[in-house]
């Protein structure tokens, strides 16, 4: 009979930093077993059973980002307190005082946690100062919990919610109180990437009984399913064997490689991204909550616009609600409107990550928005989404251009640079003018189509333009990853060279042999991505009325697939890093 090791057991309740608790591990598994267990037996004691869900999900978070829970209770505290100070502020002063007050707390632990090292590398490239680096964890999700509380006092501030602390007539109804706003924020499932849940669409629930049909359970447990075979088993597999050894050493690979890669990052990170919203979404269905929709078949979008109302939903309404409009909107003129779109995508890019790369993700996505809506406004021609979408891609070319042109002026230091600058003139010339007449030529056919077909071809040929754009923008998202072994912009620069000056063709079919596996898994993520939402609905109705025992099996196989395809360590999720 074996010693008990007691020291291996309990370090499974313990944090570990190089293992930090995930959705897609075992321990999670095994902890949200035992707690579901009980929750059950709950259901009827409201009170306890929000306090036994609260301390779970700080014993979840403890888990997955260590003693930097109590950052999280800090944060709690301080929007619990100053939201009811906003709601019983007599004047319109003292109301936007602790609002303000509210924003500067939450920002500034953002700012703290996530750009001091951001702003000293930039100090010391732009000034020549010798600043070390601080040693600062990040800790895991607090970009989501900050703008979810920033919401809540947000919304008090503007008259569209109640505080909770409205409801406070003594001691009991204090810590009721305290309660639902520590559950709102703390809530598990989305605590650590979302979706970032508004607190108008949440309290509400909190106090009521939850209900559970067997149509709920079925749909909880697909999402689940689901997303945990796009995060484990489609995107992991993909990073691991081929994305991540390509955007390490992007000029190791040829250009064809590259722009698989690039094509690989896309589908990665939405099966990644909106595995996790899937599980997050069926876990708390599971338990009485509806958590909104995140993902809507992105890559389906037929313009810049029409891809920010399909990803990371939550987000974007979010920056469209609480920064957009707070900016003015649209309502203060047209050249206002054009830097409002500007100014929220690039503070949304710097949101996701403390780079210059990712402040260039947003700032393409924000002209792209831009030209987008300006050239709606300017007549026939430009009602076609492909036009516009081709309009966009033109822009990209000549902005890249300008970028070669300043490298070549700045690095003029011989005879052979003249050439290629005067080569790369020919060939900007001939790119700008093959992509003014394939737009010039789209008009032509289109205008001679039938309505209908006019309208399937056009809308077909901007998706196809638009994602083109997105994976562009996409190379500069992933160049800005942790632990990535190069600099973002030189990773970037790699990637687009290698595609542009050494594409080699004759490689493909040897690529595509040594990585059959992982294209066969690039091409699932894209037919999944793709599925007609009928059909996806048709399928729901099926898993539905399958027998609990077909369910079981498949609840066995899909972990039974995750076992089998997982590398040595757990991936974490790439939102985590925000």
């Amino acid at each position: 009979m074996g010693i008990i090791d007691w020291q291996d057991i309990a370090s499974f309740f313990l944090y570990d930093p190089s293992r930090p608790l995930l959705f897609n591990s075992t321990a999670f598994l095994v902890l949200f077993a035992a707690f579901f267990g009980v929750y059950i037996l709950l259901l009827r004691r409201f009170d306890l059973r929000l306090l036994y869900t609260l301390a779970f999900s700080l014993y979840f978070y403890y888990l997955s980002s260590g003693f930097f829970f109590v950052l999280l209770l800090f944060s709690t505290l301080v929007d619990f307190t100053l939201g009811h100070f906003i709601h019983r502020s007599a004047t319109r002063i003292e109301r936007r005082f602790f609002l303000w007050l509210s924003l500067a707390v939450n920002l500034g632990l953002l700012g703290y946690f996530k750009y001091t090292n951001f702003f000293i590398e930039t100090a010391n490239s732009l000034a020549g100062a010798g600043w070390d680096p601080a040693n600062i964890f990040l800790p895991v999700g607090i970009s989501f919990f900050t703008f979810q509380t920033m919401s809540y006092s947000i919304d008090i501030y503007r008259g569209k919610l109640a505080p909770v602390t409205e409801r406070i007539v003594d001691v009991p109804s204090f810590f009721r109180s305290l309660l639902d706003f520590a559950f709102f924020v703390s809530f598990f499932p989305q605590l650590v990437a979302g979706p970032i849940v508004r607190a108008a669409e949440f309290i509400p629930q909190i106090r009521q009984r939850p209900q559970v049909s067997e149509r709920d359970i079925s749909r909880a447990w697909l999402l689940i399913l689901g997303g945990l075979f796009k995060k484990a088993v489609i995107s992991d597999f993909i990073s691991i064997n081929f994305v991540d050894r390509v955007f390490e050493s992007p000029a190791l690979y040829s250009g064809f490689e590259n722009l698989m890669a690039v094509y690989g990052y896309a589908i990665q990170i939405y099966c990644d991204f909106s595995g996790y919203s899937d599980m997050a979404i069926g876990l708390a269905l599971l338990l009485g909550f509806r958590l909104p929709e995140n993902f809507r078949r992105p890559y389906r979008a037929e313009s810049v616009q029409d891809f920010w109302r399909r990803w990371h939903i939550s987000l974007s309404t979010w920056l469209r609600d609480y920064l957009y409009i707070s900016l003015g909107g649209n309502r203060r003129g047209r050249s206002r409107t054009y830097l409002n779109l500007m100014i929220t995508m690039l503070l949304g890019g710097l949101w996701h990550g403390a780079s210059w790369v990712f402040i260039a993700w947003g700032g393409l996505h924000g002209i792209a928005l831009a030209i987008d809506r300006y050239l709606r406004e300017q007549g026939r021609l430009f009602v076609n989404p492909a036009i516009r979408a081709a309009f966009i891609l033109l822009w990209v070319h000549f902005m890249g251009a300008i970028a070669i042109q300043l490298s070549y002026w700045t690095h003029l230091l011989s005879a052979d640079n003249y050439v290629l600058l005067f080569e790369h003139n020919v060939l900007l010339a001939a790119g700008w003018a093959t992509l003014a007449g394939l737009a010039w030529l789209l008009d032509k056919l289109l205008s001679r189509l039938s309505g209908r077909q006019t309208i399937v071809l056009s809308r077909g040929i901007a998706i196809f333009l638009v994602f083109q754009f997105i994976c562009l923008c996409w190379v500069f998202f992933r160049s800005g990853a942790l632990y990535n072994p190069m600099p973002p912009l030189q990773t970037t620069g790699e990637v687009l060279t290698q595609m542009l000056t050494a594409f080699r063709p004759e490689l493909i079919p040897q690529v595509l042999e040594g990585y059959r596996q992982v294209f066969a898994l690039i091409l699932l993520g894209y037919l999944l991505h793709y599925f007609p939402r009928p059909w996806s609905k048709a399928f729901e109705n099926f898993y539905h009325e399958l027998p609990w025992p077909a369910k079981s099996f498949s609840i066995a196989l899909v972990i039974w697939i995750v076992i089998q395809t997982a590398s040595s360590e757990v991936v974490p999720f790439i939102y985590f890093q925000f």
